[in-house]
C-alpha cells in the first residue's frame, strides 16, 4: 500500500513542480509521476543529510514538501540539459 501512496504523491509533487518551473506544457501525467517519484528519492538523499525526515509512504506534509524540493531540483537539472539554462 506504501507504493501506491508514493506514486500519488510523487505525481503531486511532479505536477506542482513542473507548474513552478514552466514545463507543465511539455510534460505529461506520466513524466511528472516519473519526475516526482525520482524527486522524492532525490529529496529524501538531502533532506536526510540535514536531518529532515519526511517519507511519501506515508501521506504528510513533510514528505510532500521533500518531495516537491527534490522534484525542482531534478527539472532544474533536466532545464539545463535540454536547454542550457534553468527557468
Amino acid at each position: 500500500m506504501g507504493w501506491i501512496i508514493a506514486i500519488i504523491v510523487g505525481g503531486i509533487a511532479g505536477w506542482l513542480a513542473s507548474k513552478v518551473m514552466g514545463r507543465d506544457a511539455s510534460m505529461g501525467i506520466i513524466a511528472n509521476v516519473i519526475a516526482g517519484c525520482v524527486g522524492s528519492v532525490v529529496g529524501n538523499l538531502i533532506a536526510n543529510r540535514f536531518g529532515i525526515v519526511g517519507s511519501v509512504q506515508e501521506f504528510s506534509l513533510t514528505g510532500l514538501i521533500v518531495a516537491f524540493v527534490g522534484a525542482v531540483i531534478v527539472l532544474a537539472i533536466l532545464n539545463l540539459i535540454q536547454r542550457g539554462r534553468v527557468r
